[in-house]
Protein backbone atom coordinates (compact mmCIF):
# COMPACT_ATOMS: atom_id res chain seq x y z
CA UNK A 1 0.00 0.00 0.00
CA UNK A 2 1.51 3.35 -0.86
CA UNK A 3 1.14 6.62 0.76
CA UNK A 4 -0.27 9.57 -1.53
CA UNK A 5 1.14 12.68 -0.88
CA UNK A 6 -2.85 14.09 -0.31
CA UNK A 7 -2.51 11.37 2.46
CA UNK A 8 0.80 12.55 3.95
CA UNK A 9 -0.75 16.68 3.83
CA UNK A 10 -4.09 15.32 5.86
CA UNK A 11 -2.60 13.27 8.52
CA UNK A 12 0.34 15.74 8.93
CA UNK A 13 -1.54 18.39 10.90
CA UNK A 14 -3.00 15.69 12.91
CA UNK A 15 -0.28 14.40 14.04
CA UNK A 16 1.76 17.55 14.75
CA UNK A 17 -1.47 19.08 16.65
CA UNK A 18 -1.27 15.72 18.96
CA UNK A 19 2.89 16.23 19.43
CA UNK A 20 1.79 19.85 20.42
CA UNK A 21 -0.50 18.80 22.80
CA UNK A 22 1.20 16.07 24.34
CA UNK A 23 4.51 18.12 25.00
CA UNK A 24 2.08 21.11 26.53
CA UNK A 25 0.55 18.70 28.81
CA UNK A 26 3.80 16.83 29.65
CA UNK A 27 5.63 20.52 30.00
CA UNK A 28 2.74 21.66 31.96
CA UNK A 29 3.27 18.74 33.96
CA UNK A 30 7.28 19.07 34.42
CA UNK A 31 6.99 22.60 35.59
CA UNK A 32 4.17 22.08 38.33
CA UNK A 33 6.53 19.13 39.21
CA UNK A 34 9.55 21.36 39.68
CA UNK A 35 7.50 24.00 41.61
CA UNK A 36 6.26 21.41 44.27
CA UNK A 37 10.03 20.63 44.40
CA UNK A 38 11.38 24.00 44.78
CA UNK A 39 8.90 24.79 47.51
CA UNK A 40 10.29 21.93 49.12
CA UNK A 41 13.84 22.66 49.30
CA UNK A 42 13.37 26.00 50.42
CA UNK A 43 13.55 26.75 54.06
CA UNK A 44 10.78 27.19 56.42
CA UNK A 45 11.74 30.64 58.48
CA UNK A 46 12.54 29.84 61.69
CA UNK A 47 12.76 32.53 64.17
CA UNK A 48 15.60 33.20 67.01
CA UNK A 49 14.36 32.09 70.06
CA UNK A 50 13.65 35.57 72.48
CA UNK A 51 14.36 37.73 69.62
CA UNK A 52 11.19 40.14 68.37
CA UNK A 53 12.47 42.02 65.62
CA UNK A 54 15.36 41.02 63.03
CA UNK A 55 16.39 44.51 61.25
CA UNK A 56 19.32 44.05 58.47
CA UNK A 57 21.49 46.63 57.94
CA UNK A 58 23.00 46.13 54.28
CA UNK A 59 24.80 48.08 51.68
CA UNK A 60 25.84 47.26 47.81
CA UNK A 61 29.35 48.61 48.18
CA UNK A 62 32.00 48.34 50.72
CA UNK A 63 33.29 50.87 52.96
CA UNK A 64 30.37 53.06 52.77
CA UNK A 65 29.90 52.98 56.45
CA UNK A 66 27.69 50.52 56.72
CA UNK A 67 29.16 48.91 59.90
CA UNK A 68 29.30 52.84 61.58
CA UNK A 69 25.54 52.87 61.30
CA UNK A 70 24.72 49.40 62.86
CA UNK A 71 26.85 50.60 65.89
CA UNK A 72 25.07 53.58 66.08
CA UNK A 73 21.56 52.33 65.02
CA UNK A 74 21.98 49.86 67.95
CA UNK A 75 23.24 51.99 70.39
CA UNK A 76 20.68 55.37 69.52
CA UNK A 77 17.72 52.28 69.72
CA UNK A 78 18.84 51.61 73.27
CA UNK A 79 19.16 55.27 74.21
CA UNK A 80 15.86 56.27 73.13
CA UNK A 81 14.08 53.36 74.23
CA UNK A 82 16.11 52.48 77.18
CA UNK A 83 13.50 49.49 78.21
CA UNK A 84 13.80 47.72 75.29
CA UNK A 85 16.83 44.76 75.00
CA UNK A 86 19.15 45.84 71.90
CA UNK A 87 21.44 43.20 70.35
CA UNK A 88 24.21 43.51 67.42
CA UNK A 89 25.19 41.08 65.19
CA UNK A 90 28.09 40.94 63.31
CA UNK A 91 27.41 38.42 60.54
CA UNK A 92 30.30 39.83 57.94
CA UNK A 93 32.59 37.17 59.21
CA UNK A 94 35.55 37.92 56.58
CA UNK A 95 35.62 41.32 57.64
CA UNK A 96 34.25 42.21 61.63
CA UNK A 97 34.62 45.05 62.54
CA UNK A 98 31.98 45.33 65.79
CA UNK A 99 34.20 44.13 68.39
CA UNK A 100 36.56 47.76 67.42
CA UNK A 101 33.70 49.97 67.17
CA UNK A 102 31.76 49.05 70.34
CA UNK A 103 35.02 48.09 72.33
CA UNK A 104 34.20 44.43 73.14
CA UNK A 105 37.66 42.43 72.64
CA UNK A 106 36.88 39.47 75.22
CA UNK A 107 35.79 36.07 74.23
CA UNK A 108 32.13 35.03 74.90
CA UNK A 109 31.19 32.16 78.13
CA UNK A 110 29.18 29.76 77.35
CA UNK A 111 25.71 28.77 79.42
CA UNK A 112 24.12 25.92 80.95
CA UNK A 113 22.32 25.69 77.82
CA UNK A 114 25.70 25.40 76.47
CA UNK A 115 24.97 28.84 74.27
CA UNK A 116 27.35 31.72 73.55
CA UNK A 117 26.34 34.58 76.57
CA UNK A 118 26.37 38.09 74.25
CA UNK A 119 29.09 40.66 75.43
CA UNK A 120 27.51 44.04 76.55
CA UNK A 121 28.71 47.37 76.08
CA UNK A 122 26.01 50.54 76.43
CA UNK A 123 23.49 48.37 77.20
CA UNK A 124 23.55 46.40 73.88
CA UNK A 125 24.15 42.61 73.73
CA UNK A 126 26.49 42.02 70.96
CA UNK A 127 28.53 39.01 68.93
CA UNK A 128 30.82 39.05 66.28
CA UNK A 129 33.35 36.42 64.83
CA UNK A 130 35.62 38.78 65.74
CA UNK A 131 35.23 37.89 69.11
CA UNK A 132 36.07 34.37 68.47
CA UNK A 133 39.31 34.66 66.26
CA UNK A 134 42.39 36.61 67.20
CA UNK A 135 43.64 40.10 65.55
CA UNK A 136 45.79 38.04 63.38
CA UNK A 137 43.33 35.54 62.26
CA UNK A 138 41.87 35.06 59.01
CA UNK A 139 38.74 33.59 58.19
CA UNK A 140 39.68 31.39 54.96
CA UNK A 141 36.19 29.69 54.36
CA UNK A 142 34.27 28.21 51.82
CA UNK A 143 30.35 28.96 51.43
CA UNK A 144 29.32 25.91 53.46
CA UNK A 145 31.71 27.00 56.28
CA UNK A 146 30.75 30.64 56.56
CA UNK A 147 26.83 29.92 56.25
CA UNK A 148 27.92 27.25 59.16
CA UNK A 149 29.53 29.82 60.77
CA UNK A 150 26.85 32.52 61.31
CA UNK A 151 24.29 29.72 61.76
CA UNK A 152 26.60 29.45 65.09
CA UNK A 153 26.02 32.96 65.83
CA UNK A 154 22.35 33.11 65.08
CA UNK A 155 21.50 29.15 66.54
CA UNK A 156 24.39 29.09 69.08
CA UNK A 157 23.68 32.43 71.24
CA UNK A 158 21.57 33.29 73.80
CA UNK A 159 19.63 36.23 72.72
CA UNK A 160 16.71 35.91 75.04
CA UNK A 161 14.62 38.76 75.58
CA UNK A 162 16.14 40.79 72.70
CA UNK A 163 13.05 43.32 71.27
CA UNK A 164 15.83 44.33 68.39
CA UNK A 165 18.40 42.39 66.83
CA UNK A 166 20.21 44.69 64.30
CA UNK A 167 22.46 42.18 62.13
CA UNK A 168 25.37 44.20 60.48
CA UNK A 169 25.60 42.21 57.03
CA UNK A 170 28.83 42.04 54.63
CA UNK A 171 29.16 44.12 51.08
CA UNK A 172 27.31 42.40 48.11
CA UNK A 173 24.49 40.47 47.98
CA UNK A 174 25.62 37.03 48.38
CA UNK A 175 24.62 33.85 50.07
CA UNK A 176 24.38 35.60 53.76
CA UNK A 177 21.95 37.72 52.61
CA UNK A 178 20.33 35.74 51.10
CA UNK A 179 20.47 32.59 53.79
CA UNK A 180 19.46 35.21 55.99
CA UNK A 181 16.62 36.35 54.05
CA UNK A 182 15.50 32.67 53.19
CA UNK A 183 16.08 31.09 57.25
CA UNK A 184 14.75 34.15 59.43
CA UNK A 185 11.65 36.19 59.75
CA UNK A 186 13.40 39.90 58.75
CA UNK A 187 10.96 42.54 60.25
CA UNK A 188 12.85 44.88 57.81
CA UNK A 189 16.30 46.22 56.00
CA UNK A 190 18.34 49.41 56.46
CA UNK A 191 20.52 50.50 52.96
CA UNK A 192 23.16 52.42 53.48
CA UNK A 193 25.06 54.11 50.88
CA UNK A 194 27.42 57.01 49.43
CA UNK A 195 26.38 59.10 46.38
CA UNK A 196 29.32 58.15 44.06
CA UNK A 197 28.48 56.06 41.04
CA UNK A 198 29.93 53.26 41.69
CA UNK A 199 28.50 52.82 45.01
CA UNK A 200 24.96 53.38 43.71
CA UNK A 201 24.72 50.94 41.10
CA UNK A 202 25.63 48.16 43.03
CA UNK A 203 22.66 49.57 46.11
CA UNK A 204 20.25 49.15 43.36
CA UNK A 205 21.07 45.81 42.82
CA UNK A 206 20.64 45.45 46.55
CA UNK A 207 17.53 47.14 46.76
CA UNK A 208 16.04 44.68 44.18
CA UNK A 209 17.47 41.45 45.56
CA UNK A 210 15.01 42.28 48.80
CA UNK A 211 12.60 43.66 46.57
CA UNK A 212 12.50 40.25 45.56
CA UNK A 213 12.63 38.39 48.63
CA UNK A 214 9.64 40.01 49.90
CA UNK A 215 12.20 41.59 52.66
CA UNK A 216 10.59 45.36 53.74
CA UNK A 217 12.84 48.08 52.91
CA UNK A 218 12.84 50.64 55.62
CA UNK A 219 14.54 53.25 53.91
CA UNK A 220 17.96 54.59 52.80
CA UNK A 221 20.84 56.00 54.90
CA UNK A 222 23.36 58.76 52.83
CA UNK A 223 26.62 58.47 54.29
CA UNK A 224 29.62 60.90 53.63
CA UNK A 225 26.81 63.18 52.03
CA UNK A 226 28.35 66.19 53.17
CA UNK A 227 32.27 67.75 54.51
CA UNK A 228 31.97 71.09 56.68
CA UNK A 229 34.74 73.29 56.46
CA UNK A 230 36.31 73.64 60.64
CA UNK A 231 36.74 77.53 59.49
CA UNK A 232 33.70 78.87 58.04
CA UNK A 233 31.75 75.50 58.37
CA UNK A 234 30.61 76.13 54.69
CA UNK A 235 29.20 72.67 53.83
CA UNK A 236 30.04 70.90 50.51
CA UNK A 237 27.88 68.19 48.83
CA UNK A 238 30.47 66.05 47.93
CA UNK A 239 28.40 63.79 45.74
CA UNK A 240 25.13 66.13 44.81
CA UNK A 241 21.76 64.90 45.08
CA UNK A 242 22.45 61.29 43.24
CA UNK A 243 21.24 59.25 46.48
CA UNK A 244 17.49 61.12 46.77
CA UNK A 245 17.22 60.38 42.88
CA UNK A 246 18.31 56.40 43.59
CA UNK A 247 15.08 57.16 46.63
CA UNK A 248 12.68 58.41 44.67
CA UNK A 249 13.01 56.27 41.36
CA UNK A 250 13.01 53.25 43.73
CA UNK A 251 10.39 54.93 46.06
CA UNK A 252 12.24 54.25 49.33
CA UNK A 253 12.54 57.20 52.01
CA UNK A 254 15.36 58.83 52.98
CA UNK A 255 15.87 58.76 56.61
CA UNK A 256 19.21 60.59 57.29
CA UNK A 257 22.28 61.74 55.80
CA UNK A 258 25.37 61.15 57.82
CA UNK A 259 28.41 64.29 56.96
CA UNK A 260 31.81 63.33 56.49
CA UNK A 261 32.77 64.02 60.46
CA UNK A 262 36.24 63.34 62.83
CA UNK A 263 34.02 62.77 65.25
CA UNK A 264 32.49 60.02 63.81
CA UNK A 265 35.84 57.71 62.54
CA UNK A 266 37.60 58.94 66.07
CA UNK A 267 34.32 57.76 67.60
CA UNK A 268 34.44 53.95 65.60
CA UNK A 269 38.31 53.47 66.14
CA UNK A 270 38.26 54.16 69.92
CA UNK A 271 34.99 51.96 70.42
CA UNK A 272 32.60 54.95 71.34
CA UNK A 273 29.48 55.35 69.15
CA UNK A 274 29.00 58.84 68.01
CA UNK A 275 25.48 58.98 69.06
CA UNK A 276 27.27 58.20 72.61
CA UNK A 277 30.25 60.66 73.07
CA UNK A 278 28.22 63.29 71.00
CA UNK A 279 24.16 63.07 71.10
CA UNK A 280 23.81 66.37 70.55
CA UNK A 281 25.62 66.57 67.12
CA UNK A 282 23.61 63.18 65.84
CA UNK A 283 20.62 62.94 63.98
CA UNK A 284 20.25 59.44 64.61
CA UNK A 285 18.48 59.94 67.80
CA UNK A 286 16.14 62.24 66.63
CA UNK A 287 15.54 60.16 63.73
CA UNK A 288 14.46 56.82 65.52
CA UNK A 289 12.55 58.91 68.16
CA UNK A 290 10.30 60.35 64.59
CA UNK A 291 10.55 56.76 63.42
CA UNK A 292 8.84 55.35 66.47
CA UNK A 293 6.33 57.81 66.85
CA UNK A 294 5.08 56.88 63.22
CA UNK A 295 5.73 53.18 63.93
CA UNK A 296 4.39 50.77 65.93
CA UNK A 297 7.41 47.82 65.89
Amino acid sequence: MFITSSTINRLYPLINDQLRCSFVKHLSQLTEKQAELMRKKLPQKRPINGVNHIILVASGKGGVGKSTTAVNLATALKCVAPNKDVGLLDADVFGPSIPLMMNLHETPLINNDNLMVPLINYGVKCMSMGNLITDQSAAIWRGLMVMGAIDKLIRGVSWNHTDYLIVDTPPGTGDTHLSLAQNLPISGVLIVTTGQKAALGVTRRGITMFKKLNIPILGIVQNMSTMKCSKCSHENFIFGDSVQELAIQEKIDTLFSIPLDPNITNGCDSGQPIVITHPESSQVIEIIKTYFSRNTY
